[in-house]
C-alpha cells in the first residue's frame, strides 16, 4: 500500500491542476483617457432570491485591476455601500443606469458620488457553486491509531457577469463574462489530501483581466 500512495497522489494532483475557462466580451464604448480622472467602484449583485455575489469575488476583481494599473483607482465595496447608505444596499440598489439617475436628483447621493470622483461602476452578477460530487471515505480508529481510506471528487463552476455603466454619459457601455469549471480530487490513504481546483481564482483572473484591458484603453 505505502508503494503505491505516492503514485496516486502524483496522479490526483495532475488532474486537480486542470480548470477549463471561457470568457466574452461586448464593449459600446471603451474610455479613450484611461481612469485618471476618475475613479470606478465594483459591486456585487445581491438581489437574486437564490444565490449572492460573494464578497471576496467582488474583492478578488477590484484588487486585480488595482494591481493592474497604478492609474486605476478602485473604491473598495464596502466603503461605497456604506458611503451611499441606504441606496447601494441589496434590496435598494439600482438594476439600470436609469434609476442611477433617477438617485442624482437627491443632494446627498449626487454630492457623495461627486466627492468619490465616481466615473465608472461595475456590477458583477453570478456565483461559484458546486456541480457534481461522487466516491465515498471511511474513517476510524484502530489499535494503530486512526486512519481514513477511500477517494471522493467534485466539480466546481464559476460563472460570472459583468456590466459596465458609465456614469459621464449615463448609459451601460458593456458586458463582459467569464465562465470556468474544474474538478476537484480528495484520495486518503490513512489521511485526506484535499486538491481543490482553483476555479474561483481562475474565474477572478479572467474577469479581471478583461476589465482591465478595458479600463486602461489610452492610457
Amino acid at each position: 500500500m505505502k508503494s503505491a500512495l505516492p503514485l496516486l497522489l502524483m496522479s490526483v494532483a495532475m488532474l486537480g491542476g486542470c480548470v477549463t475557462a471561457s470568457v466574452d466580451e461586448m464593449t459600446f464604448d471603451a474610455p479613450t483617457a484611461g481612469m485618471r480622472d476618475g475613479s470606478l467602484v465594483v459591486l456585487g449583485r445581491r438581489h437574486a432570491p437564490d444565490y449572492d455575489t460573494e464578497p471576496d469575488f467582488i474583492d478578488c476583481i477590484g484588487g486585480h485591476i488595482s494591481r493592474g494599473s497604478e492609474s486605476i483607482y478602485v473604491i473598495p465595496e464596502q466603503q461605497f455601500v456604506d458611503s451611499l447608505y441606504p441606496w447601494f444596499e441589496p434590496r435598494t440598489a439600482p438594476l439600470s443606469i436609469e434609476s442611477v439617475g433617477r438617485l442624482m436628483v437627491l443632494p446627498t447621493v449626487a454630492g457623495k458620488l461627486q466627492e468619490l470622483n465616481v466615473s465608472y461602476m461595475v456590477w458583477i452578477d453570478g456565483r461559484t457553486q458546486e456541480t457534481n460530487s461522487s466516491g465515498s471515505m471511511t474513517c476510524g480508529v484502530g489499535p494503530t491509531g486512526a486512519g481514513c481510506f477511500g477517494f471522493g471528487t467534485w466539480g466546481t463552476e464559476s460563472e460570472y457577469e459583468a456590466t459596465i455603466w458609465n456614469f459621464a454619459d449615463g448609459a451601460e457601455v458593456g458586458k463582459m463574462s467569464a465562465l470556468t469549471s474544474g474538478q476537484s480530487y480528495m484520495p486518503a490513504v490513512v489521511v485526506p489530501i484535499p486538491i481543490i481546483a482553483p476555479v474561483q481564482d481562475t474565474a477572478c483572473e479572467s474577469l479581471g483581466t478583461q476589465l482591465l484591458q478595458y479600463f486602461s484603453a489610452g492610457s
